[in-house]
This record gives structure tokens, sequence and C-alpha cells, in this order.
């Protein structure tokens, strides 16, 4: 151990440790702006800069190495001056206008600026670099008037995701994050992930907010239907500033009635529909000599990842429609007619983890209804600010119930979730079904976890099928290099595009894998206490079949249901 002391305090931290970490230890808090949990180091903004005896000039904690006897003053004079200059100098790339930002009140910026006592303009004068902002994207909205050059976005998108869209450009004075040869980001390879968005400390990089066209919606007295994806209930209280992993799913749908919603449907009832289409089609494909291994087909982010960077794999890919878009249809024709409403009149809003839903909602493919099937997509970021325009105290509210026929959903739709849990979920079904025996034990654990990729296998009567799981787009780009040389064969491969799954989706409030990692347990604890964990159970999976949609992979399943691809490497090479 390395012993230091700070302010005042003696501090004992391991070998390698920063003065930032032992800060932390001693409950000193030094401000930063590049530095994130989850990243490495930068020191780019120099905002942690600190005063260490016998060192000259000032230091970043961040990226200074604590050492024996070390003595340090984290708010001395000097160390006080020289943050106010710094901020100031980065003030100046950044106006100071924040109303109608969307970052407003948790702006990492404004917070580092407030405990600065800075209410003054910057003494240098504002440097907008010309830049626009950029709102061609469904999903994200770029000002880079906010960008403050920390490099967070850059090193999620190229380190973690690997889709290398960001980077900084010109040197200096004129340096810039921007996409490659000056694009506009929706004529990139971005697959609307929404990771930068997760990391940007400003309002450099957003949710693109489509809040006025529910509104809309309302004014035009549609019948306003909101379908709730599984972990939007352990991501919207912390959104709205309780603990992680606070699990809130009666409040959240008092909540939308509140805002105006007729009806609330839990989306846990369409992914168990995917796990009856999604398992029927791999046991399709296992006993008929079908493209393998399958691909799951979820996740509209790594979707669009596979049709633009991996196009000769689009045949592995299920041809089941997300969740959300299957849900979409059923909306706007089963339940339209049970309730005799015209479809034409009915708004459909699914509230998701996830802007690449943003996207998948736009797709040409997605209007099996004969309409758009989901009108609009809100994401926990946009539903937590219209609780909060709508003045309704979240915290307090009393426990509301899903609406029938889509009231109910099993624990193998709620664990969706998170990494993993569309193959458990999946395997829950397969198994039984094949087998005529109930999993043992239910919960199949090799596939759960933070780890990048993942491999099990279980025996279907005879049949060892192979199963991986990957979650963030670099280790979906691993275990696709390994199958597409031979090196690793499956049958089965659940891939989702944000790390940790859904959980950790680029719409929910900003994440550490601190905070995932409540979640995740949030929604596994959750799900045990569900009357139903397995999707071939649900009674109302069983009434839809039997009313409507007569067997999985039928006719009519096919046509509400799946779907086809887009090679859009080619539309990018054109």
């Amino acid at each position: 151990m390395i012993n230091l002391t700070i302010d005042g305090t003696e501090v004992s931290v391991e070998e390698g440790a920063s003065i930032l970490d032992a800060a932390r230890k001693a409950n000193v808090k030094i401000p930063t702006l590049c530095y994130h949990p989850d990243q490495t180091v930068k020191a780019v903004c120099r905002i942690c800069v600190v005063e260490v005896e016998g060192m000259p000039g000032l230091q970043a904690s961040c990226s200074t190495p604590a050492s024996e006897g070390m003595v340090v003053k984290t708010a001395s004079p000097k160390v006080i001056r020289a943050r106010k200059d710094i901020m100031e100098l980065i003030m100046a790339r950044h106006p100071m206008e924040c109303l109608g930002c969307q970052q407003n009140g948790r702006c990492e910026l404004q917070n580092v600026a407030a405990s600065l006592n800075m209410s003054k303009p910057s003494r240098y004068p504002l440097d907008i670099r010309k830049a626009t902002i950029d709102n061609t994207s469904p999903s994200i909205v770029r000002d880079m008037q906010k960008c403050i050059l920390c490099g967070r976005c850059e090193e999620t998108c190229s380190d973690v995701q690997e889709i290398m869209v960001m980077a900084k450009e010109n040197r200096g004075y004129y340096s810039m994050m921007v996409p490659p040869y000056g694009k506009k980001l929706v004529d990139t390879p971005c697959v609307n992930c929404g990771q930068c968005v997760q990391v940007c400390p400003t309002g450099a990089i957003t949710v693109k907010d489509d809040t006025e066209k529910v509104y809309s919606f309302m004014d035009q007295d549609k019948v306003m239907v909101a379908s709730i994806a599984p972990s939007v209930r352990v991501n919207l209280a912390e959104a709205l500033g309780e603990e992680p992993g606070t699990v809130s799913t009666g409040r959240m749908i008092t909540a939308l009635r509140k805002i105006g919603f007729d009806r609330v449907f839990d989306t846990d009832f369409a992914a168990d529909l995917t796990i009856m289409e999604e398992g029927s089609e791999l046991l399709d494909r296992i006993q008929n000599g079908g493209t393998l291994p399958m691909f799951t087909s979820c996740c509209p982010a790594w979707i669009k990842y596979a049709e633009t960077f991996y196009p000769e794999h689009l045949d592995n890919l299920s041809s089941c429609k997300s969740p959300m878009e299957m849900f979409g249809p059923l909306i706007k024709t089963y339940f339209a007619e049970k309730v005799k409403i015209e479809p034409s009149k009915i708004c459909s809003v699914a509230i998701m983890p996830c802007t690449a839903k943003k996207f998948e909602c736009q797709r040409d493919e997605m209007n099996a209804s004969g309409y758009q099937d989901i009108d609009v997509v809100l994401t926990v970021q946009e539903l937590a600010r219209m609780i909060q325009t709508a003045g309704i105290d979240f915290k307090n509210l009393e426990e509301g119930e899903f609406d029938n026929p889509f009231g109910l959903g099993s624990g193998a739709g709620l664990i969706f979730g998170a990494t993993g849990g569309v193959m458990e979920a999946a395997l829950r079904t397969v198994y039984e079904k094949v087998t005529g025996k109930e999993m043992d034990p239910l919960d199949f654990t090799p596939v759960r976890g933070f780890e990048g990729i993942k491999e099990a296998s279980v025996d279907l009567d005879g049949t060892v099928v192979k199963v991986a799981v990957a979650h963030g787009l670099g280790n979906a780009r691993k275990i696709l290099q390994e199958i597409g040389s031979g090196r690793a064969q499956y049958h089965f491969v659940e891939i989702m595009a944000c790390p940790g799954g859904c959980i950790g989706g680029g719409g929910n409030a900003p994440r550490t894998w601190a905070k995932v990692e409540e979640r995740k347990r949030a929604i596994y604890e959750e799900e045990k206490r569900l009357p139903v964990r397995k999707s071939h159970e649900n009674p109302w999976i069983q009434q839809i079949y039997k009313e409507y949609l007569g067997a999985p992979l039928g006719e009519k399943s096919h046509q509400l249901l799946h779907t086809h691809y887009v090679n859009r490497h080619d539309l990018l090479g054109s």
C-alpha cells in the first residue's frame, strides 16, 4: 500500500492508484470532465489539477500516480485560480446559454462551473468554430458548439463499439470532434446505438427529442397507446433521481396515464411472442438444414451493424422482428379489432431504453399493419422529462397495472433487458418443447454476466446445441470473425449492441458499470417474483395464437411478425 496525505488527511491506496483515486477514497471531491470511470485516463481537460509538494506547477490528478509520502493540496488558492482560468477557457468554446439544452440540470460542465462559483461570462471571446447542429440522424443530435473535446465519445465509438464514426479533426485551437470527411451523421456507418450520448459530459451529443410529436398526436385526439420495454422499469426511477436499480413498474404505468395515455401495455408480452417465433425458427433451422448459426434480431443497432459491416451474414439473422416491432402491428390489427377502433385513430408510442429504436420504427419494412406500426419511440430520458414537465411527483405515485390483452409478460420476457436474457428465455422454451421436461435449473446462468463473450451448450434430447452471447459491438466483431474463420461453431448467438444489453442502452440515464450492475441485479430479482417465468406458459400468448395468429411461423405470423434485411454496405459504397 502507498501512504499519502490529501488536504491534511492521511490515506492509503494500492500501487498504481492515481491522486484522484486517493482523493475519492479520502472523500475529497476533485472536479473532472474528461475523466470517466469506465474509460482510459485522458488528462485533456485539466480541470482536476492539484498542488503536490515538491513538484513544479500543478498536476492533473487523474493521470498523476500516487506515491509514498506525497502531500497534496486540492483546494489551495493557486489550485482554485487555475481551475477557474481553465474553466473560462473551456467556456470560451461553449455557449453559456443553457435554456433549452437537453442536459440542463444534469450537465457535468454546469455542475463543475457551479462548484467553482462561476456566474460571470468568460473573459475570453466565445469561439463557436462555425459549428452547426447536425440533426440528420433519427436518433442523435450533435451540437458541436457545446463540445469541449474531452474525447469520451471518440473512445466509446472507436474502442468499445469499434464503429469509428467520431474523431478529432485539425489541431490545437482548430480541433473539432467530427465524423470523417465532414459528413453528416446520417451519411456515416453510425448504427444509432447512442453510447456516445451516454458518455458526453455536456449537451454536445444528445438523444433526438420526439416528445413534441407525442403532444401533437394527443392534440389530434388519437387513442394514445404506450408499450414499455422490459428494462425501462429498472431505469426510469434512476433517470428521475432515485437509486440505480430501483424498480418502478406500477408508478411508471400511473405516470403514463397522468400524462395522457389511454392504454399502457407491457412489451414483455411481445418479448414472449418473440421467443415463440424465434425458438420455433431455431428448431426449424436445426432440424431442416437451415442457415446456422442463427443470430438474434431483437437489437436494431446490432441489425444495422450486421447490415453495414457483415452483409455476408444476413441469412444468419433471425427473420423475427424485435419485440417492439412485433407489438406495433398487433396493436393496429388484433387490438384495434378487439376494441373496434380504426387503426388510423391509434397513436402507438414505444418507451425504450434504446436510441436505435427511433431508427428502427422508420424502416420501410415496419408497416405490416398497413400503417407505420410504431408512430413514435421515446427513450427513458424523454419520458423522464415528460414526467417532470407535467409536474408529477413520481416518487409518491400510486401503483398502476398494465392493460389487457397485453398486460402479462413472463419472467423470460423481462430478462430480455440484460445481456444473455434473450438466450436464456429462448432456451427455457426450446428445451421444454423438445424434451418435454423442465430445464433444471430453470435459470440458465452460464449466459448471464458482463463477460464480453460467453459460451454454453445445452443437450436437447441428444442434440447438443452450442450457444454464445456477446454484448458491445467490439465483442460482436470478435465473435463474427471467429465464426467467419471457422474457429468457432455455434447453433445460436445472441448479440446486443450496448454494453450490458438494454439496461446499458443509449436512451437511459448516463451509465457506469456500477450502475448497470445494479440494474441487472434488479431485473433478475424482479423476474423471480413474476407468476409466469416461461414464454410458452403465458396464457395471453396462448390466447393470441388461438384467436388470431394460428401457430408460430404460420402465414399470419410471417405476415405480421417477421421481416427482411438490407445490405447497407453496398448502399454506403454507392
